[in-house]
């Protein structure tokens, strides 16, 4: 057989499932070799420590034990999107409540967003650049770790990587079966992370590049009529609970709080996470509404009080979602509060009133693992490694891929509408890692021009010589 003819091969129906299979195959051995690696960070169960959020630990158990969300046995609040607890939940009641249902859970989620990453990449690119981009997903070490500790972004990720690769088909044809199933995706995304909202209109934009509004309009009701119809009987609970409309969860106003404060400049450039502060003023906590409502009043009172620190609040943030190091480089000691000395040097202050500089997290803290020297030092640096040379991968696709705008546009939208959202909001790279594997498809455009024009000048060198 010749080379020409084994590629040809390769890219038959035969060969693009023997790749997608040996993709799937490599994310699911990466991750099994993790969990059996690592039981003592994960096993949540036998340690107590739970990587990720244990919010969503409490919400499935209480809703096993009481048939009520609520992160208070019996009380319901809409604090968190609902729909990972509600599927952790049912996780525990069919298999048991662990560290490995839970991770090997996450893992059929990471087979099924690769699955769609690379039907995404054949339809804007081709399919070796799917592939390829699904291989990088497989093999990406940070989410490796993050997907497999308790954490909604498995979940969400499948859920919106479904939507874009129904999206891409129902530009290519009207069909209501992936109308259907594109609504259910966003909804179900929704009620997940709330984030995805903004990239729904840039998603019907660029329908716009290539079909005239009539036609996208037909082809994108269906998303739109289930996507509502999904969402209503949640909006409809939490009114009932609240007494007013609540868009998904009232945890909105925390964050923006978080990413618009006197201490978040400082906090950021650090490279700490503003989590670990809380207000001064007052807040109304006998409802987790109305104490939403006091942190959204707080944060917009700070920006129309202070707008010259608008510019760099965003700049600050934007280079902490996108830095190629893991953001926040370092967490403090639990419970102790940040302040600004009268030099402007950014400090923190115990309970006991004890004043200390920044430094890492407690030994009592799940946290306080990422502080050792297997993920502080070396897992940083694998990932500045991996990631940073994937990113220098993707501008150059995007560069390289500039006429193509009409189909790989809608990558472009998923980056900004996720980038917007945290910039404003308040980053960390957990809550940018969901577009990587997307940003990956650039990555592997340009890795595959290179290659084609490696061969080719080889070729003819072959030729000449």
């Amino acid at each position: 057989m010749t080379a020409q003819a084994g590629v040809a091969g390769l890219r038959g129906e035969a060969g693009r499932l023997w790749w997608l299979s040996a993709a799937l195959l490599t994310c699911l051995v990466a991750r099994l070799a993790v969990l059996i690696a690592f039981p003592s960070v994960f096993a949540f169960e036998q340690s107590g420590a739970i990587h990720g959020s244990e919010a969503y630990d409490a919400y499935a158990q209480n809703l096993l034990t009481t048939g009520v969300y609520g992160r208070v046995a019996g009380a319901p609040d809409a604090a968190i999107p609902p729909l990972y607890s509600y599927v952790l939940a049912a996780v525990y009641a069919l298999f048991g409540r662990g560290y490995w249902q839970v991770g090997l859970f996450h893992t059929l989620l990471d087979c099924l967003s690769i699955y769609f990453l690379i039907g995404i990449g054949a339809r804007l690119f081709d399919w070796r650049v799917g592939v390829l981009a699904g291989f990088a997903y497989a093999l990406y070490p940070y989410l490796i770790f993050q997907n497999l500790t308790l954490i909604d972004t498995p979940l969400f990720m499948a859920l919106m990587h479904g939507f874009l690769w129904c999206v891409v088909r129902l530009r290519e044809r009207r069909s209501l079966a992936m109308g259907v199933l594109g609504g259910a995706f966003l909804a179900l995304a929704a009620l997940t992370r709330p984030v995805i909202v903004p990239l729904a209109p840039l998603a019907a934009l660029w329908f716009l590049f290539r079909l005239n509004l009539w036609e996208a309009a037909r082809r994108l009701l269906p998303v739109a009529a289930v996507s509502a119809l999904l969402v209503a009987p949640w909006l409809a609970w939490t009114h009932q609970v609240y007494g007013a409309f609540v868009p998904i969860a009232t945890n909105g106003g925390m964050n923006f709080w978080f990413g618009n404060n006197p201490l978040t400049i400082p906090l950021v450039r650090a490279g700490y996470h503003p989590q670990w502060i809380r207000p001064e003023a007052p807040l109304r906590t006998e409802d987790t509404r109305l104490a939403n409502d006091d942190l959204y009043q707080l944060a917009f009172a700070y920006l129309r009080q202070n707008p010259q620190d608008i510019p760099e609040l965003l700049w600050v943030k934007f280079l902490a979602y996108w830095s190629v190091d893991v953001f926040p480089m370092r967490n403090p000691i639990v419970g102790a509060q940040p302040f600004l000395n009268s030099d402007g040097a950014l400090r923190f202050r115990t309970e006991g009133g004890e004043s200390f500089a920044p430094v890492t997290i407690g030994a009592d803290d799940p946290v306080a693992a990422y502080s050792e020297p297997l993920f502080d030092l070396i897992g940083r640096w694998v990932h500045r490694l991996y990631f940073g040379a994937l990113l220098l991968l993707a501008l150059s696709g995007i560069a390289l891929s500039l006429r193509r705008w009409r189909e790989v546009s809608l990558i472009w939208f998923a980056q900004l509408a996720m980038t917007a959202f945290y910039v404003i909001y308040i980053p960390a790279t957990r809550y940018r890692v969901p577009t990587d594997p997307l940003l990956f498809l650039f990555s592997a455009f340009a890795a595959l021009w290179a290659f084609e024009r490696l061969r080719s000048s080889r070729g003819q060198h072959g030729k000449t010589a």
